[in-house]
């Protein structure tokens, strides 16, 4: 296995060497102040999910700067290619545009004096999204290489929906269409910046709203009716209560109540209340049972609360607001097996890892895939914290053409 592993890591080596590659990988290293400085101005452009068309513009107009061919698709995703119209098996390389928070000002978006780019998003995604805009603007500088029809072949995505209740909506769009999807060899995914972890495994969520209704009223002079706060909380109880989890078991599983709203003052019976339910397993059998048993402990906290009242009753109602499907990576995929490769040849350690991300749609349907970060290091996602430091960036970047490289490679005509 190690004489594999290193005759793989020597052909790497071979291609890096072969004339347009080398000068699209060297391009990395020589523009890092450009790579920080285009990371800045896309952070700066707010894409809250559901809201990223400006951002989305902006990336089409940058792709169209550097010489590619770029349009912004019915659900809002941003692809482009160096042809308009790109023959032959591809390889996409995506990242997701849309962030959890975004800056109220540009100034919330800011690198500090020792070179750490702060604010909301600039990790995940910002370095995600720099490195698609670098990985074009090396691969139109560079030439083609040598014997090789490759460039043409890759195809590069900004797209909507991943995070929270987007429910990965750019992406299940572009795997919805036949006539693309089967053409795409593989999905480089880019998130984030950590180069220490492949996703290969798409862990599993469903996600619910519980809403429970009644009809309002007076704390004192109303006081027997149905109370749909006392509902609520009894369904989550329940549902907790009568599906104990052990965090240590595996497969996996995890519940979590992340929301709880309704009433509008201590001295009224509210007439409505809601909460958000997040299901999530490596196991999509076990998702199934638990949303079943949710379903079932809403109905028996509305028919206890209905039994202990004198008048006005409440109603439930259960919504799914997100389902992301759980699948894996074939360890024997051509996919893998260049990436590792690629690893080896540049020195980096990684392991595969289970995680939710854009991974998640094309693993379910059997389509390679593995989201990967696109180099330097972050932290703090999902705050307003958040931060990232470039350093070591130009290696990740490295990597991801690489691996594409070698991926449409072995698919060359000769």
């Amino acid at each position: 296995m190690a004489t594999q592993a290193a005759n793989a890591a020597n052909s790497i080596g071979d291609l890096a060497e072969c004339r347009g590659i080398r000068e699209a990988l060297q391009h990395f290293t020589r523009e890092k102040q450009w790579v920080n400085d285009i990371h800045l101005q896309l952070c700066r452009i707010a894409a809250p999910t559901f809201h990223e068309l400006p951002r989305a513009e902006w990336m089409a107009a940058q792709f169209r700067s550097f010489g590619w061919h770029a349009g912004i698709d019915s659900e809002g995703n941003v692809l482009a290619s160096l042809d308009p119209q790109p023959s032959g098996s591809l390889v996409a390389i995506t990242a997701h545009l849309d962030t959890v928070l975004a800056p109220r000002i540009k100034d919330d978006i800011s690198f500090d004096p020792q070179g750490v780019l702060l604010g909301p998003g600039v990790s995940d995604n910002g370095a995600g999204l720099a490195g698609l805009l670098a990985i074009a603007r090396a691969i139109q500088q560079a030439p083609e290489p040598d014997g090789l029809d490759i460039w043409r072949r890759v195809l590069l995505i900004a797209n909507t929906g991943e995070e929270g209740e987007g429910n990965l909506r750019g992406i299940r769009h572009l795997c919805s269409q036949p006539a693309l999807v089967s053409r795409i060899l593989a999905f480089l995914i880019l998130d984030g910046a950590a180069l220490e972890h492949i996703t290969t495994h798409a862990l599993g969520s469903r996600r619910f709203e519980v809403t429970f209704s009644g009809p309002g009223g007076h704390s004192w002079s109303d006081f027997g009716i149905g109370n749909p706060v006392h509902a609520i909380t009894r369904a989550i109880t329940d549902f907790i209560d009568t599906n104990p989890l052990d965090p240590r078991a595996t497969p996996r599983v995890s519940v979590n109540a992340g929301l709880i709203e309704g009433g509008s003052g201590i001295n009224a019976i509210p007439a409505q209340a809601r909460a958000k339910i997040d299901i999530r397993s490596e196991d999509e059998s076990r998702i199934d049972a638990l949303a079943t048993a949710l379903h079932a402990a809403v109905a028996r906290a509305e028919e206890t609360e209905n039994s202990r009242i004198t008048g006005g009753r409440v109603t439930s109602r259960i919504r799914e607001i997100g389902r992301r499907p759980a699948g894996r990576l074939d360890d024997r995929s051509p996919l893998l097996a260049a990436l590792r490769s690629v690893d080896a040849h540049l020195g980096i350690r990684a392991r595969p890892d289970c995680a939710s991300t854009d991974a998640n749609i094309p693993l379910s349907m059997g389509i390679p895939a593995v989201s990967i970060g696109a180099g330097g290091h972050g932290g703090g996602a999902h705050t307003t914290s958040e931060w990232y430091r470039p350093a070591g960036r130009d290696l990740g970047l490295k990597r991801i053409l690489l691996t594409a490289a070698a991926l449409l490679v072995e698919t060359s005509a000769p």
